[in-house]
């Protein structure tokens, strides 16, 4: 662009004005202009040019006032947050969870401080060497990478919130990494809460109790809008997973002022945690550790691994001790299970997390025949004078013969020598009929099965109770698409076949028997404490079902389990601490392997205060493997002064 500089001068003697044009140089060239001509001075810039770049001007402070109502009027609360975050830090006080309490008051469990490393995703450099000295720091403590990345995401999702690392610090790691804080921004050390479960009640416990765990990502998303945090343990399995709500509490919060160091220097505003409630068991810590202790004793004797043992209160349904062998350490869960320790667990085929005393579904063999019996005789079907030859088994239409398990038979046989011996030939008959004998036929025996809380859960205070099976034609039909057969009711009368039933629903049904026909909800639960009010709130017992109207047929049946013991195929309890009754079971479930071992049974027999049920995996026969286990422990839980 070349700039033009002019000059008016005064009009000459000609009367005409002239104006001087200056070049760069500063020399005057001279010209003369009209009257009537425009003078002026500037600078020759096109108006289009003028125009685009007044727009660009208007767009960039349109831009800039924008930015400005956004920041001041749109994200004035988050950019506020962020500020106050550097200056202000809200931190919550965890409650002290809730204690398990046997029956006589024995805690099971405790809650026990703990040092762990801990980061926090607002201080933490972002990158660079800063933040490759936390990570190099902290695995001298024992945090593997995996861990680091894990925390470092969650961290960076929840910047303000402490993450706390799950591995365990001594007191002596604790102080060391406190010092080395200094230099860590973001890393610092919680004093944490860890559950320390009661070893001597036996480790067969922790199928009860359960384990806590750390928060998935699936339940951290579904649970922190009830007020949970990244670093909250919840309950897994067990009844810390059925009662989560009751033994958590309610969290406490406060809000404090940190200086440049991040260092604490007071508290702005808090409120107080609430701890969690108290529950009393209805189990005895000693009759659990007892009843673990002889299960074990007696699979290893006889070379088994697996095995359940349930003892209750028939009163009530209370459960004394619930045993599942082999069984794990909650401990290891507590202090932090390592994957090799996890995965042995998981991969083991003897499946230590896999409760049998209620998740285990077995041919109840004929421990089922107390309750075909009592469906005879209350249906008409016969009495307790009816009597049957037993000649070794009986055949059906000259084809299928069904065997007895004693050769030769048991001879003339009624019901109460048909339940002391077992014989399979009485329950045949009554079961499915014989020549013109009617039976009750499979939806009979389904229903007093039923009756008597087979083929369903029971609702124990435990997840992952099994509700076992009670076949019908019906069942068959639509599961297998096949008929039912006069073969498939003799085996369901003797607890062969497709019937499933777990070691509780047997204990409750032997308690329904022993208490003359009520069936209680089997509970582990005898009351809960409230801190808030101060006082224990009674777990009243619930009946499932009242049977009390088969009081006759029941106390037939009582005679024959007495029987049993008295001279049958349960007679080694004849010298037990107390009158006791019960049914042995021989359980076939495969053809190349030995059968499960059953017992169950009451005692004392005129006064029932204990229902002790028994299965041994692939036992053998009932009365020799669990029969003495029951024997056992009958006469520790007596002669130590219980069921009084």
């Amino acid at each position: 662009m070349v700039l033009e500089h002019y000059r008016i001068v005064s009009p000459g003697k000609s009367g005409v004005s002239r104006r001087a044009r200056f070049s760069p140089m500063g020399e005057a060239i001279w010209s003369s202009a009209a009257p009537s001509e425009e003078l002026f001075l500037g600078a020759t810039v096109p108006e289009r040019r003028l125009t685009i770049f007044s727009w660009i001007l208007g767009a960039l402070l349109g831009a800039l006032l924008l930015r400005a109502f956004f920041l001041q009027a749109i994200f004035v609360a988050d950019y506020r947050a962020l500020a106050e975050g550097n200056r202000v830090r809200l931190t919550r006080v965890a409650a002290a969870r809730g204690i398990f309490f046997d029956r006589n008051g024995r805690p099971l469990v405790k809650n026990s401080p703990s040092f762990a490393p801990a980061i926090v995703g607002a201080d933490l450099p972002l990158k660079g060497e800063g933040l490759e000295l936390a990570s190099s720091t902290l695995a001298r403590y024992g945090v593997s990478s995996e861990e680091w990345q894990e925390s470092l995401r969650a961290a960076r999702s929840s910047p303000f919130e402490t993450v706390i690392l799950s591995n365990r610090l001594s007191y002596e790691q604790a102080l060391s990494l406190d010092v080395q804080g200094a230099r860590l921004p973001g890393v610092s050390v919680a004093v944490a809460t860890e559950r320390v479960y009661e070893p001597a009640a036996g480790e067969s416990l922790s199928s009860l109790l359960g384990y806590l765990g750390r928060l998935s990502d699936k339940e951290y998303s579904s649970l922190k809008t009830r007020d949970y945090g990244l670093n909250d343990r919840v309950g897994k399995s067990g009844l810390e997973a059925w009662f989560e709500e009751e033994l958590r509490g309610r969290f406490g919060k406060k809000a404090v002022e940190v200086d440049a160091l991040l260092r604490e220097r007071r508290v702005l505003n808090s409120t107080v945690p609430l701890g969690g409630k108290n529950l009393r068991l209805t189990i005895d810590a000693g009759a659990q550790a007892t009843l673990e202790k002889i299960l074990a004793a007696h699979l290893r004797q006889s070379g088994r691994r697996r095995g359940a043992a349930v003892a209750l209160d028939p009163r009530n349904g209370e459960v004394v001790a619930l045993v599942s062998l082999p069984t794990y350490d909650s401990n290891l869960f507590a202090r932090g299970i390592s994957q090799e320790e996890y995965s042995e667990l998981l991969n083991s085929p003897d499946q230590p997390l896999f409760n049998r005393a209620i998740a285990g579904q077995y041919p109840s063999g004929s421990t089922i025949k107390p309750i075909v019996a009592v469906a005879a005789l209350n249906d008409g079907i016969i009495t307790p004078k009816t009597s049957f030859l037993s000649s070794g088994g009986i055949w059906y239409e000259q084809r299928w013969f069904f065997p007895d398990w004693k050769k030769g038979g048991h001879g003339p046989t009624n019901v109460i020598k048909a339940l002391s011996e077992s014989v399979n030939t009485f329950f045949y008959i009554i079961g499915g009929g014989y020549k013109d004998i009617s039976g009750l036929g499979p939806e009979k025996i389904a229903r007093y099965a039923e009756l008597f809380g087979l083929g369903k859960k029971l609702g124990i205070e435990l997840p992952g109770e099994a509700s076992g099976l009670v076949p019908t034609p019906e069942w068959k039909q639509k599961t297998k698409n096949e008929e039912w057969y006069i073969g498939d009711t003799y085996h369901m009368a003797i607890g062969q076949g497709d019937i499933l039933v777990t070691p509780l629903q047997i204990a409750v049904m032997t308690a329904a028997v022993a208490n003359g026909g009520t069936v209680w909800r089997p509970t582990l639960v005898d009351s809960i404490y409230d801190a808030q009010t101060g006082s224990w709130s009674d777990n009243r017992p619930t009946r499932l079902a009242d049977a009390a109207g088969l009081g006759s047929a029941i106390k037939t049946v009582e005679q024959g389990m007495r029987d049993a013991v008295l001279a049958g195929s349960a007679r080694s309890l004849a010298a037990a601490a107390v009158p006791v009754a019960g049914k042995t079971g021989t359980a076939q479930w495969s053809e190349k392997k030995l059968p499960h071992a059953w017992f169950t049974g009451y005692a004392p027999f005129d006064a029932p205060r204990l229902v002790i049920t028994v299965l041994v995996e692939e036992g053998g026969e009932g009365s020799t493997m669990a029969v003495p286990v029951a024997k056992d422990f009958i006469n520790w839980y007596f002669q130590t002064g219980r069921g009084i």
